[in-house]
């Protein structure tokens, strides 16, 4: 079976590599990505994934893994900030507070349509104005539901997590595994 990653996140690529896979060939999705109106973070990351795995052509013998990730305040969704006024006012709501990380995984055969959702929890510390604006300053919020990845430089602000790490940085390791096995991919393969 061929893995097509349908994502162009370089960070879903290192995880795949983690389970000592390499994509045959890289797809991203080209799909509106906007809420709709009163949709809940959790089944909004689940249609995420699902939606861009279903933009991905499937052939025989191939088989299209696609995810989302997002940071959820509440009922809120915090999307990928458009700038860094808008990342700095997520980074605001975040700090001092527990918020929920989903990430929903899409797993596509010629055949069938497989998804699953992690929910992780984790905690910010509140922000002073030096953090808060050197991590500005570093751009890492760009591209990062919620305006941060624990990954990168924010990590420093993270003091607790309950779930799992790598579904927080867009790849939950041990559900793709599952995933990518019963969809006939060789994990691990020598």
């Amino acid at each position: 079976m061929n893995l097509i990653l349908g994502s162009g996140s370089p960070r879903r690529l290192e995880l795949l590599a983690v389970l000592g896979l390499t994509p045959a060939d890289i797809r991203p999705p080209d799909i509106d990505e906007g809420p709709r109106d009163g949709e809940l973070p959790r089944p909004y990351v689940e249609r995420m994934a699902r939606e861009k795995a279903q933009a991905i052509p499937c052939a025989q013998g191939e088989v299209v893994l696609a995810a989302d990730t997002t940071v959820a305040l509440g009922r809120r969704i915090l999307g990928k900030p458009a700038d860094a006024d808008e990342a700095r006012a997520f980074l605001r709501l975040l700090g001092g507070r527990r918020h929920r990380v989903y990430t929903a995984i899409a797993v596509k055969t010629a055949d069938a349509l497989r998804t699953r959702v992690v929910e992780s929890r984790v905690k910010m510390k509140r922000l002073g104005a030096v953090e808060l604006d050197g991590y500005i300053a570093t751009g890492d919020w760009q591209g990062k539901a919620g305006g941060y990845s624990i990954q990168g430089p924010a990590g420093a602000f993270i003091p607790w997590i309950s779930g799992s790490h790598s579904a927080i940085v867009g790849l939950p390791l041990a559900e793709t595994a599952n995933l990518l096995q019963g969809a006939g991919v060789k994990v691990w393969k020598t």
